[in-house]
């Protein structure tokens, strides 16, 4: 949650992100065996957490945290991978369910089971048998519309993916380059899942006709071409309908001022795509100690709470608090397009290349 937006308002799952600057530290060893006492988190730009979330983890565990924060969550992965022998940091986190594949492949991380992993719900857990990762977050990628502009002209949103190469539509959608945007990769994983290996390509053709627009990043698509978003800049867009997520809609409440009472967005549901992002213990990490301490916190109930207003997505914990915002304006897709991590590794990087090949020539 493709994720990929510094300096935006609406982020990871929308890419809302900030820089944290690491607060408090000890003065003991951190476990005794002369470690560091700093464990560093690679992440993507979308990385956020509460100053005094972190601070507690700091207090309590006697390790200081910094964050290296290292573009959008492709760039982040590949260059973690490039770096795994002589890595930045100690844990990554944000790599997805779309690009899962690549960085175990790779060698990305070294097993480590979290305190508290039985807490997260089955459905977000991957690698079982290894744990080389640990679910963190989730989100679902998914068509928005701006309702002023549908109310304006008299004309439904559409919602399905069935419905988005309808005339009606038509010169109204804009989506990511599935080969450089997270949320423009999930949203293709979407369309292939709900329409199969070879009918997916069929559909493109068919967005492809029926106007839709691609740029290179989910800050350029919500925030420059968006008709219906806030965040941006830049002049508004004139495309009404664009590929997001499902908790951008809270985040245009949440920010706003005065909020308005209801969300300026809304949600194709039947377009969605259920992202997952996980962390990991980066193979040869410096502070292996720490950086364990660092996952055991990421899925911990005091993280998992503070989270989702964030970084605007849905905690993986059991038990864990969901904000009435999201109840209220971004609930997830009920039966939202999924897809095995295993079929993403064999077919995504041909997927992109016949996309390429089909939409942007």
């Amino acid at each position: 949650m493709s994720i990929t937006k510094k300096v935006s308002v609406l982020a990871v799952g929308l890419g809302m992100v900030g820089t944290l600057a690491a607060c408090g530290s000890s003065s003991d060893d951190a476990d005794g065996s002369g470690d560091s006492k700093t464990v560093t988190l690679v992440s993507h730009d979308s990385w956020a957490a509460s100053k005094d979330v972190i601070a507690a983890f700091e207090k309590n565990s006697g390790y200081k945290v910094e964050v290296l924060e290292d573009g959008d969550a492709g760039q982040a992965v590949n260059k973690a991978i490039l770096t795994k022998d002589n890595p930045q940091g100690d844990v990554f986190f944000g790599v997805d369910n779309t690009l899962l594949s690549r960085a175990l492949d790779n060698g990305l991380f070294q097993p480590y089971e979290p305190k508290g992993s039985d807490l997260v719900l089955p459905e977000y857990r991957a690698d079982q048998d290894k744990h080389r990762v640990t679910p963190v977050d989730t989100g679902d990628i998914c068509v928005n519309y701006d309702k002023a502009y549908f109310s304006k002209h008299g004309l439904t949103p559409p919602k399905s993916f069935d419905d988005l190469v309808k005339p009606a539509y038509k010169d109204l959608l804009v989506t990511e380059n599935a080969g450089s945007s997270s949320p423009g990769l999930g949203f293709l994983l979407g369309t292939a899942a709900k329409y199969g290996d070879e009918g997916w390509q069929d559909y493109w053709q068919k967005l492809k006709d029926n106007g839709v627009k691609v740029v290179d990043s989910w800050e350029q698509a919500y925030n420059e071409e968006f008709s219906g978003s806030s965040g941006g800049k830049k002049a508004k867009g004139d495309r009404p309908l664009v590929v997001s997520y499902a908790s951008s809609p809270p985040a245009e409440v949440i920010y706003a001022d005065p909020q308005p009472a209801t969300a300026p967005t809304g949600v194709a549901t039947g377009t969605c795509f259920r992202q997952v992002e996980y962390a990991g213990l980066l193979s040869n990490a410096g502070n292996p100690e720490g950086g364990k301490a660092l996952l055991d916190f990421l899925i911990s109930k005091t993280f998992q709470d503070d989270m989702p207003l964030n970084m605007f997505v849905y905690p993986v914990r059991e038990g864990a608090q969901i904000p009435q915002s999201f109840v209220r304006f971004g609930p997830q897709a009920k039966d939202p397009e999924t897809m095995d991590p295993a079929k993403i590794a064999d077919n995504r990087d041909q997927w992109v290349k016949s996309w390429t090949s089909l939409v942007l020539k």
